[in-house]
C-alpha cells in the first residue's frame, strides 16, 4: 500500500508539471508570438505597438484574446473595430483598410490613450465611466487620434510610428495568445536538439549521461530499476505464488414441498 501511494504521488506530480508547461505556452516573455510586430510609437511611458493578424477578422481575433485573458471591458462585436480594455493597456482591433482580410492589433498603454486619443471617439465603444476616469486624470487633454488604421488622417499628438526593429521586438509587450508550443526538458545547458531531433521531455538525447533507464519487474529478486527509480535489492525474497486452497464436500438438493 505504501509503494502504491508513493507511485500515485509521483504520477500526480508528473501530470501537474505537464499541465503547467502546456498552459505556459504563449505566456509573457515568449518571443515566438502568434502575431508579428509591425510598427512602434514610443515617447516615454506612452507606447503603442501594432501587430498584424493575417487572414483573421476583428471578431475572431477578439475571441482569441478574450479566451486567453478576460478584459475589464470589451466593446460590442463589430467587423471593423473593437476595443479590449485591461488594467494597464488597451487593445484596439482594426480591420486593415488596405488588406481587409487582416486585422491590426494595436496595444496602447494608458498613457498613450490619454495623450493621443479623441475621447469623443472612444465614447462610441467604451463605457463613459471608464473614459471619464482615464481622461480626468490628465485634465481631458487627449488628442484627435483614432487608431493606427487612420493615422494618416488622425495623426497621434505625440510621437510617430516607425517600422519595428529587432530590439523593439525583444522589449515589446507580448500578446498572450500562442498558436503552438512545446514541452522542453529542464536542467540541461546543452543544445535543445540531439541528432537533428527535438530534445523534449518524451525524447532524451542518446549522449545524455544523466538519462536513466529501467524496467518494471514484478515479484523478482533480480536487480533492476523501476520507471520511477531503483527497485529493491537482490536480497529481497521472491514472493511466493501458490494456488488457493479449496476443499470439497458433499451435499444434496431437495425440492420444497407445496402446501395443500
Amino acid at each position: 500500500m505504501k509503494k502504491r501511494s508513493v507511485l500515485s504521488m509521483k504520477l500526480l506530480i508528473v501530470l501537474s508539471l505537464l499541465i503547467s508547461l502546456l498552459s505556459g505556452c504563449g505566456s509573457p516573455g515568449d518571443l515566438s508570438k502568434s502575431y508579428p510586430l509591425e510598427s512602434v510609437n514610443k515617447e516615454g511611458t506612452a507606447t503603442s505597438y501594432v501587430y498584424r493578424a493575417v487572414g483573421q477578422t476583428v471578431p475572431e481575433v477578439a475571441k482569441d484574446l478574450t479566451d486567453d485573458r478576460k478584459p475589464d471591458q470589451i466593446s460590442p462585436e463589430d467587423p471593423e473595430r473593437m476595443f479590449l480594455v485591461y488594467d494597464k493597456e488597451w487593445y484596439h482591433l482594426q480591420q486593415d483598410p488596405v488588406k481587409k482580410e487582416d486585422t491590426l492589433i494595436e496595444v496602447d498603454s494608458k498613457e498613450y490613450v490619454q495623450k493621443n486619443y479623441d475621447s469623443s471617439f472612444l465614447q462610441g465603444y467604451i463605457a463613459a465611466s471608464i473614459i471619464g476616469n482615464l481622461f480626468d486624470s490628465v485634465g481631458r487633454s487627449g488628442g484627435s487620434y483614432r487608431g493606427y488604421s487612420s493615422k494618416d488622417v488622425y495623426q497621434p499628438k505625440q510621437g510617430s510610428y516607425r517600422q519595428a526593429t529587432v530590439n523593439d521586438k525583444k522589449i515589446s509587450p507580448p500578446l498572450t495568445v500562442e498558436k503552438k508550443g512545446a514541452i522542453t526538458r529542464r536542467g540541461t545547458s546543452n543544445s535543445s536538439t540531439t541528432n537533428g531531433k527535438d530534445d523534449t521531455i518524451f525524447s532524451r538525447g542518446a549522449n545524455d549521461s544523466t538519462t536513466s533507464k529501467g524496467t518494471i519487474k514484478r515479484g523478482s529478486s533480480e536487480g533492476g530499476s523501476s520507471i520511477f527509480g531503483s527497485s529493491s535489492s537482490s536480497s529481497n525474497s521472491k514472493k511466493s505464488i501458490s494456488k488457493p486452497k479449496t476443499r470439497s464436500g458433499s451435499g444434496k438438493i431437495s425440492r420444497r414441498s407445496k402446501r395443500r
